[in-house]
Parts: C-alpha cells; structure tokens; sequence
C-alpha cells in the first residue's frame, strides 16, 4: 500500500471507510442532489453497498435524502466544517511557509493584515544577515497607500471605497517617494490588480523596498499579504514568484481554491 512521507498509508485500511470516502467525494461534486443509480454508477460501486453506506451517512447527518432515492451532502459536514475554519489562523498558517522563503532569500518576510486605514505587522520572519536597517515590529502600523501590503487591500476596493480613503487620509506622505495624489495611486492600483502583486518603492521608509502577495481566504477573500522587504539597491525581481508562490501555500492551508479549479 502506499504511504505518506509520514508513514501513514494513504488510503484507509478499512474498505467501506474508503468506500464512504469516494461516495463523499461524488456528492460533492455536485450542487444538487444525486440519485443513488448514478451515485453507484461512479463510483463502481454495487447499488446494495451504496445504499447501505448512504443509509448509515444519513444516519449520521453526514448526508441528506431530500427525496426517495436522491442524495446530498448533510449539514453536519457544515457544523464540522465551520470548526475547523474556527481555528484557522493565517498568522499559524502562514509561519513555517514565511521561514521557509526566508531561508531562500535571506531578506525579512512580512506577513500584515488590514485594520482600518492601515497595515498591522502580525508576524514576521528575519535575521541579522538581512542588512536590514529597518524591520517592522510585531503590531507595528502603516498607512495603506504607502505599504504594498496596503495597495493590495485598496486595490480589493472599489474606485468610490479608494476616493474616500484618499478623503479620510489626505494621502499623507512619509517620504520625497510617497504616493500623495489621488490619480498617481490610482494608476497604482490598477497594476496590482493586473499583476496581482503590488510595490513599495522607499515610501514608507527610504532605503527599504518591497514587494506583496495577497493571502485570500475559503471566500476568495483577501485577508491578509505577505511581503519582502530588503534594502533598496537590493531588492531582486527572481524573487516574486517564490513571493506569490508562498502566498498561495497559506491560502489554500485557509481552503482557498482558485475559482477556475472550482468544481
């Protein structure tokens, strides 16, 4: 049988639990409810045996029968659903990834969410080696026009949301780089939305620049962004697919699936 790297074999070693695996899977690919001559057809399975799992998974509220002979995935696969996304934590999600890109580029990795008008650092991985005369403190805060983080959270808003922003804020400026005019940030939220990564070239801090990818939730829902930050003479454009490539690892450890590979 084949295992996992953790010596776990990879498929249950009891049959009907595999069985009630493959009938899960099928109900799931559908919306609607199925008939128990389609459901046995498959998943190769004889009819008998597939009422008989069925039987007992509605037993279990594992599974609904909205009609004689019809099928679908129970609510009880919700209630076990919401605990789990209960306690999912992008903060413990996203560590052991943001370490591992650490090791890779040796440059700090940053990992924010938004709160109001600004970025809060949640966590963060570094060492010394970075050169980095900056590092941004655990619960530290920036305004989302000057951080890439930031972009990516105005550049999930609509154009009313982002005018209002600039209202509240008065795009107020940190350094001679910093974005303060409405139409500049504008322009700069519409290349993250194309690229779906976003830029802070010393606006937050002179001599630091950095690059973000979005971190979207079971919703497709941006939560929050991971970022490299790194001296500004630097800062190398190799590393933004590992970037975007972490930021995917957390996302889909928080149940995040691209909506095109959406059954």
């Amino acid at each position: 049988m084949k295992k996992t790297d953790s010596g776990v074999p990879a498929t249950p070693s009891v049959q009907v639990i595999e069985r009630m695996f493959t009938l899960i899977d099928v109900l799931a690919s559908r919306e609607d409810a199925i008939s128990l001559k389609e459901i046995s057809e498959r998943t190769g399975l004889h009819p008998s045996t597939t009422h008989r799992i069925l039987n007992d998974l509605t037993i279990g509220r594992f599974v609904d029968r909205p009609e004689a002979g019809s099928y679908r995935l129970g609510m009880r696969l919700l209630e076990l659903g919401n605990l789990v996304k209960a306690r999912l934590s992008v903060r413990d999600a996203a560590l052991l990834p943001m370490r591992e890109l650490h090791k890779l580029i040796q440059q700090p990795v940053n990992l924010s969410v938004r709160q109001g008008d600004e970025i809060v650092y949640v966590e963060r991985a570094y060492s010394e080696r970075s050169g980095m005369q900056v590092v941004r403190a655990i619960g530290g805060r920036a305004p989302l026009h000057l951080t890439s983080v930031g972009k990516l959270f105005l550049a999930a808003d609509d154009p009313q949301r982002v005018r209002a922003y600039a209202t509240r804020t008065g795009l107020s400026g940190h350094t001679r780089n910093s974005i303060t005019q409405l139409p500049v940030l504008e322009r700069e939220l519409s290349r993250a939305r194309q690229y779906g990564s976003a830029r802070d070239n010393e606006e937050l801090e002179l001599g630091v620049r950095c690059m973000a990818a979005g971190i979207y939730d079971d919703q497709d829902k941006l939560v929050a962004g991971l970022s490299i930050s790194a001296p500004a003479d630097r800062l190398d454009e190799n590393w933004l697919p590992k970037l975007e490539a972490t930021a995917r690892e957390i996302s889909e450890a928080l149940g995040h699936r691209p909506p095109q590979h959406r059954p």
